[in-house]
């Protein structure tokens, strides 16, 4: 009888192999996935939108797909800031699969868009061990989620090419100790950049656009030790497991 370790195996694997050919064949047509990872609450989509606005701005092509388990709230909200912007219910999944992304991008995405940013479903056990074929993956954790985020969920952060900190008008009201956030972070995930962000008073706005035109550009970016560690075979290399928690997959 196959273990549910095994199946967990294939499952990821599988995964594995059609987010490499998403990103094959976004390479093709010159656009590039950014994979936004962070707990529900987190600020994501109030940064989204705001990074979203500055790209529209400057003129720049980006497109925003965001799931979530109910309710359109995120696609509505991100579409203020007049990028196409697509929702997807996930019915009870707790994350995007690169299939998923990959039949929702069929008759959507602009044929001119450069950056496609992905706000993944608002949790950060399953999502971390899913490829959907993205160039830049993004850990976000506001200051009111407590600075040892990063050692609870070693994955999401240990992965990430780029850390955000959102809310960060609030640290000083909720006592956030940056030191020992920026601390974590690099337990987990050695070298790789983590920002202080604000919607509210503007901090750190437009990194976050920088950081996804560079990785357009080809730019040699961050890459985590957890990925360079782990067993090749596909994708990103992520490692196979969620944090201790066993999840089923349909």
């Amino acid at each position: 009888m196959c273990r549910v370790v095994d199946l967990q195996q294939a499952v990821l694997a599988k995964n594995d192999r059609r987010a490499q050919a998403l990103r094959t064949e976004l390479a093709a047509r010159d656009t590039t996935v950014v994979n936004l990872l962070s707990s529900p609450g987190s600020g994501k989509t109030a940064l989204l939108e705001a990074e979203l606005t500055l790209a529209r701005s400057r003129g720049i092509p980006v497109a925003a797909l965001t799931a979530d388990l109910a309710t359109e709230n995120d696609a509505i909200r991100l579409g203020r800031s007049g990028v196409p912007v697509k929702q997807v219910l996930t019915d009870g999944l707790c994350h995007l699969e690169a299939d998923m992304l990959r039949a929702h991008l069929d008759g959507w995405l602009p044929d001119d868009t450069r950056t496609l940013f992905v706000e993944n479903v608002g949790n950060l056990v399953c999502p971390a061990s899913y490829d959907l074929g993205e160039s830049l993956r993004v850990a976000l954790c506001s200051v009111t989620e407590g600075e040892d985020k990063p050692l609870k969920y070693p994955t999401a952060f240990g992965l990430a090419h780029l850390v955000l900190v959102t809310k960060s008008d609030l640290a000083q009201a909720v006592g956030f100790d940056e030191a020992a956030f920026r601390a974590h972070v690099q337990q987990v995930n050695p070298g790789v950049e983590t920002v202080l962000t604000s919607v509210r008073t503007g901090e750190g706005i437009g990194i976050l656009l920088e950081h996804a035109l560079a990785a357009h550009g080809g730019a040699a970016g961050h890459r985590p030790v957890m990925a360079r560690q782990a067993p090749s075979g596909g994708g990103h290399h992520h490692p196979h497991h969620h944090d201790g928690v066993t999840h089923s997959h349909s």
